[in-house]
This record gives structure tokens, C-alpha cells and sequence, in this order.
């Protein structure tokens, strides 16, 4: 069959162009039902990554958070009309010491492989996990960002020791946000804090028991206030974050770096040092990550709802240009996901 996949060529251009898939490969074939605009695309859209790094990854297309619908499974694993998240992280090879989402030889949909915006796509059965039942699709359309921080909170229990009775949280933006959540469902009797640097966005994380300005910490604090720590900031704000965790952390604590930063961010490694601090960064997520995600969800309706509070605006999808103001929509906001209704 000829679908239709719709592929950044440049910046702000994308062109609907022709592929063949062959539903008799063994694949199952899925259609788009669900997608949510990731940070990354956005990157992307607006040509806000480097030239060299356009050049080498367009032309694709994007989104790679994605709920679907199945249309044919020649396994017979799933049934048609199933609703399924795909993993976008495609590993060609495995390493019994470096995860799939660290092994260079792995793809990854919307980064220089084609995402998921097309009118059909096919996948492996086995990268695929069901959507929890009582889960809206709106938010298993951004699990994928979900299993990002389950991926750094499951490297975190294998790193961190066991003194986990205050943890916290840097950044008041969706990856804060969802952090935070699972850090709450997953340590109910850990002391939360979370730090941003906007109140109105802090005051949606009533779930913790302590939400801050950072500028209400003093500089140089050498009080401690948690033991184990998670960035989630990135850009610019990315040094001055990690920099304020290294004063506030416990000694031999350890810090999860999430927050993706396109330049090189100077750390006061002298403190590290001093405190026998561990850091870690932590990038994207695999399948048990979906899994784990996908399982604590289905058992967590009090989680499952405070996700909901992400969804921002829901745009149909019937032509290229409501996939344009899908962009320019989810570019307005810097709090909530923009939710795509693919109809086309």
C-alpha cells in the first residue's frame, strides 16, 4: 500500500511525500490517532539546532510521541482498532552493559529517522505496549515523555544510595512536572521539593510538599536541603541550576541530569569533589521503560489524572496546515503538551 508521510524539508517547510509499506512484512500496521509536540521537534521545526545537524537529519518526519491505532497485525498479538504506543527508540543490536537508548547503532524516530507523523506507519510488534485502560489517549500520546523520567528514576535507584527521605526537583516545566509525579507515586513517604522560577507554574505542583522560587535560596547555601536531587531545566538555565543543587545537596548525594543544553555548562566541580557527589545525565528510554510506565499508570488513576493537567490544546489534523498551527499553537506555551488529533 502507498501512504502519505509528511516530512520536514527545512525549517517551517514540511511536504507530504509518497512511501510503500508492505503490511505482509510481518510488521503491524498503525495509523496515527494521538501525537503530542515534543521540545526536540520544535527545535527542528524553527531551525533552532545547528546547520550541520540540519543538513544531516532532514529531510524527516517528526513527532515521536505518539498513540496509535492498530490497523492489521499479521502476528495476531493485537486486534484491529487496539490502541498501542509505539517505542521510538529502534536499537539494532543488543549490549548486556549499555541500554538502547545509549548504543550509537540504535535510531530514533524524529532524529534523523522518520517519526511519526505519516498517514500509516509499521512497526515491530514487540516495540509496541498497550495503552493502560482508563487512560485518555491525549496522555498516552505523550507517554514517551512519561518513560523519560521513569528512566531516570529506575538509573537513580541503581545508583543513589538508600537515604531517600528528601528529594527534589529542579525545573517547574512538563519534565519537572511529570519527575515530580512519578517521584510522589513511586517515594509517597519521601519529602518533595521542587524549585522553578515561574509562581504560576509552581502552583500546579501542589502535589509536593514544598514548591520554591530559586531565587528564595540564598546564594552559596550551605544548608542541605535534600539528599538526592533531578534536573530538569536544560538551555540556559542549565548551569545556574546544577551549580545551586551542588550547594543544597547532602554529602555522596546523587544528581539526575535530565535538561537537554545546546552548549557547554561549566559545574563547580570543586564541590562535587568535596561533597563525593555522584551525577549522572540520563537521555530518552527504552521499552521497560514504556512497560514500567505503561503498568504504574493502569494501577495509578490519581497519577493518570494529574497527567491530564498537561494536556493543553488539542488541534485537528485534516491538512498540512492545521500541522503548521499545531506548531505554532504548542510554540505560545511553555507549560502543557500540545496534543495533535490526526485525522487526515
Amino acid at each position: 500500500m502507498i501512504a502519505t508521510v509528511y516530512r520536514l524539508t527545512a525549517p517551517g517547510m514540511i511536504e507530504p511525500c509518497c512511501r510503500e509499506l508492505s503490511p505482509a512484512a510481518g510488521g503491524v500496521l498503525l495509523r496515527p490517532f494521538r501525537l503530542s509536540v515534543c521540545r526536540a521537534d520544535q527545535r527542528y521545526y524553527q531551525g533552532q539546532r545547528s546547520p550541520e545537524a540540519l543538513k544531516a537529519k532532514l529531510p524527516m518526519a517528526l513527532l515521536h510521541e505518539c498513540c496509535a491505532e492498530v490497523i492489521c497485525d499479521p502476528s495476531g498479538q493485537y486486534r484491529r482498532g487496539e490502541l498501542v504506543v509505539p517505542v521510538p527508540n529502534l536499537p539494532a543490536e543488543a549490549d548486556p552493559f549499555i541500554a538502547e537508548n545509549y548504543l550509537f547503532s540504535s535510531r530514533f524516530r524524529s532524529s534523523g529517522y522518520d517519526g511519526y507523523l505519516q498517514e500509516y506507519f509499521m512497526e515491530d510488534p514487540a516495540r509496541l505496549v498497550r495503552a493502560p485502560k482508563g487512560v485518555k489517549p491525549e496522555v498516552c500520546a505523550f507517554l514517551e515523555l512519561v518513560s523519560v523520567s521513569m528512566h531516570a528514576i529506575r538509573r537513580f535507584e541503581g545508583i543513589a544510595h538508600n537515604r531517600r527521605e528528601r528529594l527534589a526537583v529542579w525545573g517547574d516545566g512538563n519534565l519537572g512536572y511529570i519527575t515530580a509525579l512519578l517521584l510522589r507515586a513511586m517515594y509517597p513517604k519521601a519529602r518533595l521539593l521542587v524549585l522553578g522560577t515561574v509562581a504560576a507554574k509552581l502552583a500546579l505542583f501542589s502535589f509536593a510538599d514544598r514548591a520554591l522560587l530559586v531565587d528564595d535560596l540564598r546564594a552559596g547555601a550551605r544548608e542541605t536541603l535534600c539528599d538526592h536531587a533531578f534536573e530538569c531545566v536544560g538551555g540556559g538555565g542549565c548551569q545556574p541550576a546544577i551549580n545551586q543543587m551542588i550547594d543544597v545537596i547532602a554529602p555522596e548525594g546523587t544528581m539526575a541530569l535530565l535538561g537537554v543544553s545546546e552548549n557547554l555548562v561549566g559545574l563547580n566541580t570543586r564541590m562535587v569533589l568535596e561533597k563525593g557527589l555522584r551525577l549522572f545525565g540520563s537521555s530518552r528510554s527504552g521499552l521497560a521503560d514504556f512497560q514500567q510506565t505503561a503498568a504504574l499508570l493502569a494501577q495509578s488513576p490519581r497519577l493518570a489524572a494529574a497527567l491530564e493537567q498537561l494536556v493543553g490544546e488539542i488541534v485537528p489534523i485534516r491538512a498540512v496546515a492545521d500541522i503548521h498551527t499545531a506548531f505554532r499553537v504548542d510554540a505560545q506555551h511553555s507549560f502543557g503538551k500540545t496534543v495533535l488529533s490526526f485525522l487526515i
